[in-house]
């Protein structure tokens, strides 16, 4: 069984390494895959879009993801199912549901109540250890959902707002939903908003940023571009993205996520 792991706690504490010792006690025969302890602090939509992206290559299991900021508040721990039988653990914030829709949605949903699945002492602050990783090692094991606490109606489950974008002719408002170690800035686009826009291939766009304005082109790959070049492209999940060749997009548009970025097809 395998046991894929997404935090923002970042490798510089010993919050991961606690964990994966947490889970390996319960389970010593799982297999954990971290996906990545990279994310922004807090930041649940970044967390979910990189789960919901990244678990399509993964083998199905168990998914433990825990960005939390809402630790020892109101929110409910959880444990899910999704229509293929995957598995997921997490807070009820919104974090674990776009992972659980791409593979037909949550057909269950628990509570993680039941303390026999927790470790003896439940801190306030670290879930993540005492709650989410011997809930995660027990599904391993093949304890049922049923077990780890009450169901829950997953119709009342926390859904994040997904930003959508506005598409007009030769214009597009496109929102920043994350920034890669290389300065990449991905946006809530797909090809077919470019398509309806009518910005193709090799076409030149004004990306304007913070009231300042840039020129790129849309390409369909790095190369397609000179050093320093500002490109808009298809990445690697299907979604537009805006880079600068070997330069990071994020510190020349000076754009943070949520900011937004207005598209404009260069007529002249």
């Amino acid at each position: 069984m395998f046991i894929t792991f997404l935090t923002d706690f970042g490798l510089q504490d010993d919050f991961v390494g606690t964990c994966h010792g947490v889970m390996k006690r319960l389970a010593p025969d799982v297999q954990i895959i971290d996906l990545t302890h990279g994310v922004r602090p807090g930041r649940i939509l970044q967390g979910a879009l990189t789960l919901a992206n990244s678990l399509p290559y993964m083998p199905p299991g168990v998914h433990l993801a825990v960005v939390d900021p809402g630790v020892g508040g109101g929110r409910r721990p959880l444990a899910l199912r999704d229509a293929e039988g995957r598995l997921y653990v997490g807070p009820d914030n919104g974090l674990l549901l776009p992972a659980a829709d791409r593979f037909g949605g949550v057909v269950e949903a628990h509570e993680l109540a039941n303390p026999t699945y927790a470790l003896q002492s439940v801190s306030r602050t670290f879930h993540g250890r005492d709650l989410f990783s011997p809930a995660a090692a027990h599904l391993a094991l093949g304890v049922s959902l049923a077990e780890l606490g009450p169901p829950v109606d997953p119709e009342g489950l926390v859904r994040l707002d997904l930003p959508e974008p506005e598409v007009g002719h030769a214009r597009i408002r496109a929102t920043v939903l994350g920034i890669d170690r290389f300065g990449n800035v991905a946006l809530n686009l797909t090809r077919e908003h470019l398509d309806q826009a009518g910005v193709v291939p090799g076409t030149q766009v004004e990306i304007r940023s913070g009231g300042d304005r840039y020129f790129a082109v849309a390409a369909r790959t790095f190369s397609d571009a000179r050093p320093g070049d500002l490109i808009l492209f298809e990445d690697s999940y299907r979604s537009l993205a805006v880079a600068v060749a070997q330069g990071s997009a994020a510190a020349l548009l000076r754009a943070e996520e949520g900011s937004d970025l207005i598209i404009q097809v260069d007529t002249l």
